[in-house]
């Protein structure tokens, strides 16, 4: 193994947006156990502390890997096409428009039914942008394009974690 290499190259996956969850999930376990700094304890202190950068390394890529948010930001990392999330703002205006439409509803909503429903219009929101950036990453190959479509879900997921925190407080 080598502490440069790629995520994806460390679980021996390719490098896509499409992962089969079970098959990341099976060679983080794989690899946990082949990196575990117990097995070295004969070898003595430096083989141990290798193992746990191992342990460290697997364990960071596996976090990347198992998140779609995560994996398609990486993705695009790689490919010089950077997330900036903080730095580059910009968003198509139809989104937008979304984005404006659903702070209104969210403000206004004043029973669980109603953000039960913008909830369930993010989730929506959520698949589609997850579909786009699949075909924006693994079949155009379109860095750039999918950075920005990255930019829009980090947007829905945190106003769907606004929309849960909401319900919570008005349930209970």
């Amino acid at each position: 193994m080598n502490l440069q290499s790629t995520d994806f190259e460390l679980f021996g996956l390719p490098a896509r947006f499409a992962q089969d969850r079970a098959a990341v999930d099976a060679r983080w376990k794989e690899l946990q156990r082949q990196a575990h700094p117990d097995k070295f304890v004969a070898q003595g202190a430096a083989a141990q502390r290798l193992a746990m950068q191992w342990s460290v390394r697997i364990n960071e890529a596996y976090q990347r890997l198992k998140d779609p948010l995560a994996r398609a930001s990486y993705l695009c990392e790689l490919h010089q096409a950077p997330i900036q999330a903080h730095s580059n703002t910009a968003m198509a205006s139809g989104f937008l428009m979304q984005q404006m439409q659903w702070r209104e509803a969210l403000e206004e909503a004043d029973k669980p039914e109603q953000l039960e429903a913008l909830a369930g219009d993010t989730a929506q929101a959520r698949q589609q942008l997850l579909a786009a950036i699949e075909v924006s990453l693994d079949q155009d190959r379109n860095f750039a394009q999918a950075a920005q479509q990255v930019r829009s879900l980090m947007f829905v997921e945190r106003f769907a974690q606004e929309i849960e925190a909401r319900l919570d407080r008005m349930c209970a």
